[in-house]
């Protein structure tokens, strides 16, 4: 009498999903399980940010690119809320942002598994291998947004409306000075006991201030021009998310390069041929889509699209190239 054995157990690298099938019921199981693991990785992320410590110092991160245009342009260091939830809820969006950032591996990992089941090995090693490249391009626009492309957007603003005259109205009279002036003295900073009305202007902040009983009280000056550069802080932050969303999309040119490429759809050969027609159409495209001036964000948008489209073109070949080897071990085995 012979002992009847199971099968043995497919391997991971020869997992076959035909010979794996699941009801309607276990997918949808499966996918609510993925959700829940998902959504709880993201709360525990939007609970740290939430922290009043933490979520306060992402929104000085964020404000920080224009609060040195300001200083250097020698504008008051504040920016305005309209109305009076404006700030708590700014304070949301950036914790909630921030969460789904830090979540971001983690909701992807937990979407992978749900995906994953249904594909082949060969179609798995494609997407495992080009998920790392997809994060790192999006951090690489997200963090060129930061530290190259706000900085010169800010200062180019803050110089146009500064250039911005007031209309001629006439000369404006000069009287002579009273015999005692009041002379406001002009401090590299805040005093470290002021009493009580005393008053001074803070020349690093370009701000009048003032002691009073219970606190201090600040007055902010502007320009003299036409344009008064007052900022609010629901704004600016829609500024710099509109930013980071643009550019963090025009970073995945080289794999959507690769993927048209990949399917047959162009050949490396013709996106050499068409370079120059290419590089006018980004020029295009990145006037029309990117948020700011002409002069500095577009030009910040063109010049890594430029880059990034022959990073496309070498990474397409680069993938031909294996295809080629990964095709000729395969005949050689057999």
């Amino acid at each position: 009498m012979t002992t009847a054995t199971a099968p043995p157990k497919p391997t991971k690298h020869h997992f076959d999903p035909d010979e794996f099938r699941m009801t309607i019921g276990e997918h949808l199981e499966e996918l609510r399980k993925r959700l829940i693991y998902g959504l709880l990785g993201f709360a525990v992320a939007l609970i740290f940010f939430m922290v009043p410590q933490v979520g306060m110092r992402m929104i000085t991160i964020f404000c920080a690119p224009l609060i040195h245009g300001l200083k250097k342009h020698h504008l008051p260091t504040q920016l305005h809320v309209i109305g009076l939830t404006e700030g708590f809820m700014t304070y949301l969006t950036i914790a909630a942002i921030c969460a789904l950032v830090v979540a971001g591996p983690w909701l992807i990992y937990q979407l992978w598994l749900f995906v994953a089941a249904g594909l082949y090995p060969n179609e798995r090693k494609t997407v495992t291998r080009y998920i790392p490249l997809s994060m790192a391009l999006l951090i690489a626009g997200v963090l060129f947004v930061y530290f190259a492309v706000l900085p010169l957007t800010v200062d180019f603003f803050l110089t146009f409306n500064g250039e911005i005259p007031l209309p001629d109205i006439g000369p404006t009279p000069v009287v002579a000075l009273p015999n005692s002036p009041t002379i406001i003295p002009v401090l590299h900073g805040d005093p470290a006991n002021p009493p009580d009305g005393f008053v001074w202007f803070n020349d690093l902040q370009s701000e009048l201030k003032i002691k009073i009983p219970g606190g201090l009280r600040e007055i902010t000056f502007t320009a003299p021009n036409l344009i008064a550069s007052t900022f609010t802080l629901d704004d600016y932050i829609g500024f710099v998310l509109m930013f980071m969303v643009v550019f963090g999309v025009a970073f995945q040119l080289p794999l959507v390069m690769l993927a048209l490429v990949s399917v047959g759809l162009v050949e490396t050969e013709f996106l050499r041929k068409q370079r120059k027609i290419v590089w006018f159409i980004m020029a295009v495209v990145a006037a029309v889509i990117a948020p700011g001036d002409v002069v500095t964000s577009m030009l910040a948008l063109l010049i890594p699209m430029v880059f990034l489209y022959e990073f496309g073109i070498w990474l397409a070949e680069w993938g031909i190239r294996r295809r080629e080897r990964v095709a000729a071990a395969e005949e050689s085995e057999h």
